[in-house]
């Protein structure tokens, strides 16, 4: 295997790791100055390599913490209790407590 091909394996194996250079190549006892030295050889012959992994975005929702705070309100009909929490559809709780109506 050429020194290439190691450094190519190498930088590869950083990036798959997750982790930030300087605890990579501590880990794995290269030199940071070594790792980037070969990280622009490897930039400039190949193009394909370089120190900034490409950006994804990711879709991320995240629940109102006020609203995860806040107590359910109870809705009892009958002998059914309906448990109704912050963003409910209000059309969908209509349509069943008039279900339930029918039934109680």
């Amino acid at each position: 295997m050429s020194r290439e091909e190691v450094w190519t394996a190498r930088v590869n194996d950083w990036r798959a790791s997750g982790e930030r250079v300087a605890t990579w190549c501590e880990r794995n006892g290269i030199g940071r100055s070594q790792f980037y030295y070969w990280l622009r050889k490897l930039s400039k012959t190949e193009g394909s390599v370089s120190a900034a992994p490409s950006a994804q975005w990711v879709s991320l929702h995240l629940e109102d913490p006020a609203a995860a705070e806040q107590p359910p309100i109870l809705v009892k009909i009958g002998a059914a209790t309906i448990e109704v929490r912050p963003g409910f559809e209000p059309e969908v709780l209509a349509g069943v407590v008039k279900a339930l109506q029918g039934l109680c």
